[in-house]
């Protein structure tokens, strides 16, 4: 698999998982510290998301994030682990802690999402 690059030094990985931008209501907090983080509204795969932020996180970092998915008004709430940093841009996170009804409430959502009309 190949990766594309945001700078030249930090590889981005291709995307293996569809995402969508169905869910309103994204609060991120860094693992350990109370400051809150301005995000706006990422995308989400039923694996991770990328949160666009100007905050920027080393990789490796744990991030608690709680949104609601629009169609189903299923509230998530899971940790996740920053993988990537494209500097001013955002933050590609994996989901490490998220339960199984969680995720299938993802790719519910993920589902209907790719059926709806554009």
């Amino acid at each position: 698999m190949s990766s594309e690059t945001n700078d030249g030094l930090t590889p981005i990985p291709n995307r293996q998982f569809d995402r969508f931008t169905s869910y309103r209501d994204l609060q991120v907090n860094y693992e350990g510290f109370s400051e809150e983080i301005p995000v706006r509204v990422p995308d989400i795969s039923t694996r991770g998301m990328f949160i666009n932020t100007p905050h920027q996180f080393p990789q490796g970092a744990v991030l608690n994030v709680k949104f609601i998915l629009t169609r189903s008004n299923t509230e998530i709430v899971a940790r996740a682990e920053v993988r990537y940093n494209l500097s001013g841009v955002g933050v590609g996170i994996e989901f490490i802690d998220i339960t199984p009804e969680a995720q299938k409430a993802i790719e519910e959502e993920l589902r209907v999402d790719e059926l709806s009309p554009r």
